[in-house]
């Protein structure tokens, strides 16, 4: 079995080393049977090896796009002086018109998640597309607050389903060398988005009238046309997918164009796929149908069998959430509402009291903080198959419980300073930042350490590992409550987190520091590397779950079907 991509450095001379290395086909076969393969190298160079599936990865990743800028246009819209002149919003009704797209999302992301396994990945984008350029259009020709909460809560549904679509549907396509890289592109495109919103939204909002407003809103209509085109006339169908439906020609063709080569390797692949496909009808032809059996099938996602991988995506996007809402859109007083949160609420205090004023206060906090997230991304895209998931999920889990600490401590009101006497001296700035600009200006470092941080790590990882640990049967629903998740903690820590502000800014800091420490620890013993291994052999990576029994089973299957024909003839060409 694939359980690994090939690496790319020379071939090992020890006793363990692989008998066969068929370099032309990235082909490694092993004395114990087991075999590995890839297209071609991981990072950068893989990309460029692998350029049709990476373009449709890109293409796939406006999803992303669309979802970033959402986020970022919002925030300046809520500011613009015709916005509040039209529509004077109650702090209750600006975190309404914030939450029904969160619960909207949640809706998308669950429902979509069955809508994907049932018809197809392309077409689920498709309709998704639909209804977010719907919401779009309410927003955009808004004539009353109740079209634009209905444009929020339809655009929401759209939201939430291309955020669990656009993963899904790369990981399929992509090749275990490069798959991490791929899928982390949602986190490049997010970012990028919003990026894109805040700025257009910052240079737009001196327009007289509604068109300061209605232009930003509106943009976001066009990446939502794209993506719709696209998925019909550009983007193939998922292999995967066609071969759980029998339509092996399809699935044939569909492969050898995204990996643009027609040899042994697209025909192991294809073997593979093949042989879940029949392992997944051959479990669903003893599972119940009808309203039940669906049923059944999200049962599974709980089952002994499954529940580690559940337990991977799930708590994967809950610290992804819970990071990114302690660096989300909430400015204090009259700051505007962009960016990152429970950092950026304190981020205009701190820069305002260096003598920073007005627009250049949002420029820095917020717009900066964008900016350093979207250069940190690039370094996850890149290095992420080659480094693996592990290793940038420790290291950016310690230095965001780092960057939080640091702001903890300086932040500290004085009553709360008298329980850590050894930090009392350093921690009484918050009454009087102006003489203390040092310490200032080391809060706002530690505001863009930790943007840096989570992104290059829980960012893309998030993304990365709910799309990969979930076996063909169950992967759209997988990552559809995975995504469900992020969008459910999404709600609640907003809910929560200003409280929390209310009553101790430095006790939220440590309650987030907390929580990527124990992060630290998840990632450490919990979570498996998954870089490189092909999708059909995730049960290796998870210890075995599937049992002795069904590995049987499976090794019956790759003789019955050929799979080990295939290799044992690409084995006797080498030799």
């Amino acid at each position: 079995m694939a359980y690994s991509a090939l690496p790319d450095d020379a071939p090992d001379d020890s006793a363990d080393a692989p008998l066969i290395s068929q370099r032309t086909s990235g082909l490694t076969v092993s004395a114990d049977s087991t075999y590995s393969y890839s297209y071609g190298p991981p990072s950068l160079r893989g990309l460029r090896h692998n350029y049709y599936a990476s373009l449709c990865a890109v293409f796939a990743s406006i999803g992303g796009l669309s979802f970033g800028y959402d986020q970022g246009v919002i925030a300046n819209v809520l500011v613009m002086d015709d916005f509040i002149h039209r529509w004077p919003l109650t702090p209750l009704q600006k975190g309404a018109l914030t939450a029904v797209l969160e619960l909207g999302a949640l809706i998308g992301a669950l429902t979509f998640g069955a809508i994907a396994d049932r018809y197809s990945r392309r077409h689920a984008i498709f309709i998704a597309c639909v209804i977010f350029n719907v919401g779009a259009l309410f927003q955009t020709f808004a004539n009353a607050l109740s079209n634009l909460f209905i444009g929020r809560a339809v655009g929401g549904i759209g939201v939430g389903a291309l955020s669990m679509l656009s993963p899904l549907y790369i990981s399929e396509i992509s090749s275990p060398e490069i798959r991490g890289s791929l899928i982390a592109l949602e986190q490049f495109s997010i970012v990028l988005g919003v990026v894109l919103g805040f700025w257009l939204g910052f240079f737009t909002r001196n327009i007289l009238g509604s068109a300061s407003w209605r232009i930003p809103l509106g943009v976001q209509i066009g990446p939502g046309v794209l993506l719709a085109l696209g998925a019909v006339f550009l983007l193939p169908a998922s292999p995967r997918l066609l071969v759980l439906k029998g339509k092996y020609d399809e699935a044939e063709a569909s492969l050898v164009k995204l990996r643009g080569r027609d040899d042994g390797v697209t025909k192991l692949e294809l073997l593979e796929m093949r042989v879940e496909a029949t392992l997944i009808a051959e479990a669903a032809a003893s599972s119940k149908s009808g309203a039940t059996g669906e049923l059944s099938a999200w049962g599974r996602l709980l089952s002994k069998k499954y529940r580690a991988r559940t337990l991977v995506g799930v708590l994967m996007m809950f610290f992804q959430r819970m990071y990114h809402f302690s660096l989300s859109p909430k400015l204090k007083r009259n700051a505007e509402w962009s960016g990152i949160n429970a950092l950026l609420y304190y981020g205009p205090t701190l820069v305002r009291s260096v003598g920073l004023k007005g627009d250049t206060i949002s420029l820095i906090v917020s717009g900066g903080i964008g900016i350093v997230q979207f250069v940190a991304v690039v370094p996850a895209v890149v290095y992420i198959d080659r480094l693996g998931r592990k290793p940038l999920l420790r290291g950016g889990s310690a230095a965001m419980a780092a960057s939080h600490f640091l702001i903890a401590i300086m932040a500290s009101t004085p009553s709360f300073s008298s329980y850590l006497l050894i930090f009392r001296q350093v921690m009484q700035f918050n009454s009087d930042w102006t003489s203390h600009s040092i310490a200032a200006w080391t809060c706002v470092v530690g505001i863009y350490a930790f943007t840096f941080a989570y992104g290059v790590s829980f960012g893309p990882i998030g993304w990365v590992l709910p799309s990969e640990v979930f076996p063909l049967s169950v992967r759209g629903r997988g990552v559809a409550l995975s995504t469900a998740s992020n969008w459910g903690n999404n709600f609640l820590i907003g809910l929560v987190t200003p409280l929390m502000m209310e009553l101790s800014a430095a006790g939220t800091f440590l309650t987030f520091a907390t929580a990527c420490f124990l992060a630290y620890l998840w990632s450490t013993y919990s979570v498996p590397e998954t870089a490189g291994v092909a999708l059909e052999d995730m049960d290796w990576v998870f210890g075995g779950h599937a049992g002795a029994e069904d590995a049987e089973r499976r090794r019956e299957l790759e003789e019955e079907l050929g799979l080990r024909a295939v290799l044992a003839e690409m084995a006797a060409v080498e030799r």
